[in-house]
């Protein structure tokens, strides 16, 4: 079931009815099944590889929080570690593994060709950091195994986000006691219109002319394939931050609150702020996790940028099993690393506004090569259209077969700019009713509502993000 269906607005009408109709002390119940039901849609043998981690790591956080010890609480946390790194070794990169093994040896290992289950990467994460925490002494395990449940499985988020902590998540389930607010139901469903907007009107739409020069890379010029990455910049930004709208969105309305994931990372003046703001929950889940337990930069410069390459390479492992996506990660652990050691964060914030805006365009142009690599299918392919962008031979020759795609694109483009820089830049969008006002908010609802009815993309297609 995909947020954007007609099946997942009836479904969410129905649970947030029963929801608020219900006694407070069954609402986990009731949530739990709505999230074990969500999931099953999709395929219902894969709600088994999430009961089974949530039934390891529950018995992993209950044995670890009774032990004083650090060495004692260690079996566990590796039974833990081990058991959801090795599913999701298993079902997503033993194929990768397999043919590298068979390409560099020349071997013919069978490949495994499983299907890879949706938002395995995301409520993997999720369980880990509850274990990492609790291990760490930073968390107390959740006695209650279906509040626990709630928290591995809880539907808006549990495909593709926001990876949530325990320790912010599950003691809003412990209470059970959400009202129906008007001040969460205006704000959530904002964000939740707002999040339908930037899937069906910009990303869809952008998909369908990325899609085409992408497929046929061979047959366009330079600017043409370089127009293609810039809108997939925003493509994948409108789809990927849209799903967390809807996911944040829906659980306001039931009272819930999700961390954000997303600040506008392309007004950002460096690549490190722009992974302070572009998937928040994950960059802050590799630093907290990955960068600061391989030593952060506490051991010196060339540990530092050490750890900044293995991090921002895992990261890049982590969203799919394909050496682009190590290149990807590579790439951008080299911009890191390269800020690092000439200190461009603090020097960009004392100059004026005017480089600071130049440094912009710059941080984009670098953010958009690497989306080259996330976007191309292979290799060969992500050099075929580098090799086509930087080709000067008729290269400013923009070629459109159809202008009523093109019109469509540009209509949708410039409204989304509007609304980036204009409205949402400096707001916080869980106050949106209160900075904008009821008419002001009302007419940006209606506005984003006939766009989503003119120009929306009706099939439904599936977010970028569920196949990580």
């Amino acid at each position: 079931m995909i947020f954007n269906s007609i099946d997942f607005i009836l479904f969410f009408l129905v649970i947030t009815t029963l929801f608020f109709f219900s006694k407070p002390k069954y609402r986990w119940t009731l949530l739990l099944a709505a999230s074990y039901f969500f999931y099953m849609y999709w395929k219902w043998e894969f709600i088994f590889l999430i009961i089974f981690s949530t039934l390891i790591d529950y018995y992993c956080g209950m044995q670890m929080s009774g032990k004083d010890q650090k060495r004692e609480r260690l079996p566990y946390f590796l039974i833990s570690l081990f058991s959801n790194l090795g599913l999701l070794f298993l079902f997503k990169y033993l194929d990768f593994f397999t043919q590298s093994t068979n390409v560099l040896l020349g071997t013919a290992i069978p490949m495994a060709n499983l299907i890879l289950p949706m938002g395995i990467s995301f409520y993997t994460f999720q369980t880990l950091s509850y274990s990492i925490e609790i291990y760490q002494s930073k968390s107390k395990c959740e006695p209650h195994l279906g509040k626990f449940a709630l928290y591995v499985s809880f539907f808006p988020q549990l495909v593709a986000g926001p990876i949530e902590r325990a320790s912010h998540l599950l003691p809003q389930f412990q209470t059970n006691e959400n009202r129906l607010r008007y001040h969460n139901v205006v704000s959530g469903l904002t964000q939740v219109v707002l999040g339908f907007f930037k899937k069906v009107v910009i990303a869809d739409t952008i998909a369908i002319y990325v899609n085409s020069i992408y497929g046929t890379y061979e047959l366009y010029t330079g600017f043409t394939l370089l127009f293609a990455t810039y809108l997939f910049a925003i493509q994948i930004y409108c789809d990927f931050s849209g799903y967390s709208d809807i996911a944040i969105g829906c659980s306001r309305i039931l009272g819930y609150d999700l961390m954000e994931n997303f600040k506008q990372p392309y007004f950002s003046k460096s690549v490190t702020e722009f992974w302070r703001r572009w998937h928040i929950s994950l960059s802050t889940w590799l630093r907290d996790y990955l960068y600061i337990s391989l030593g952060g930069n506490r051991k010196g410069k060339l540990f530092t940028y050490r750890n900044l390459m293995l991090t921002m390479l895992l990261g890049g492992l982590w969203h799919g099993s394909s050496w682009n996506f190590v290149i990807w990660g590579l790439l951008n652990g080299i911009y890191l690393a390269v800020e690092k050691r000439t200190n461009f964060n603090r020097w960009i914030t004392e100059q004026s506004r005017a480089i600071q805006l130049l440094s912009m365009v710059m941080i984009f142009h670098l953010i958009c090569l690497t989306w080259v690599f996330f976007r191309a299918e292979t290799f060969a392919k992500t050099i075929g259209i580098l090799e086509g962008i930087f080709t000067t031979e008729y290269f400013f020759n923009l070629q459109i077969k159809d202008t009523g795609v093109f019109a469509t694109l540009l209509i949708t483009t410039v409204s989304f700019f509007l609304l980036e820089i204009f409205i949402l830049r400096n707001i916080n969008i869980k106050n949106l009713d209160q900075q904008l006002g009821t008419w002001k908010l009302t007419g940006l609802k209606v506005t984003m509502c006939l766009f989503i009815l003119l120009f929306g993309v009706s099939e439904g297609s599936q977010f970028i993000y569920f196949q990580f």
